[in-house]
């Protein structure tokens, strides 16, 4: 059991790091239609509150946040990403967050330090 605390405590935990991204979005977006002008506020408030919750976790990461905020409107949005890195130990988390106005795409990428 210890072994298992141990790696957990040092590992990027896709769900625990999906939830942190929703609240995040939750709280700077929710309730919000889409407004061109907020767009940055969003995007920086989204990305700031996840890595600030993020570093409270106290792991050994270095985090990269993007994140995307969209008008809905019907036109496409392709995204790829792709990383040479060790799967035991990096990570990465997309959430898709969408309401009536728009789409709000967040990645988190997680590498050790």
């Amino acid at each position: 059991v210890d072994e298992l605390q141990s790696g957990e405590e040092t590992s990027f935990v896709v769900d625990e790091v999906s939830n942190i991204i929703k609240e995040a979005v939750e709280s700077a977006i929710v309730g919000n239609a889409y407004q061109h002008s907020k767009v940055n506020q969003w995007t920086t408030n989204v990305v700031e509150q996840t890595l600030s919750q993020l570093t409270k976790l106290g792991k050994p990461f270095t985090y990269i946040m993007t994140c995307v905020i969209m008008q809905k409107n019907g036109a496409g949005l392709h995204r790829a990403s792709s990383c040479f890195w060790d799967s035991s130990s990096d990570g990465n988390c997309t959430v898709r967050w969408e309401n009536k106005t728009m789409y709000c795409i967040v990645s988190a990428f997680g590498l050790p330090i």
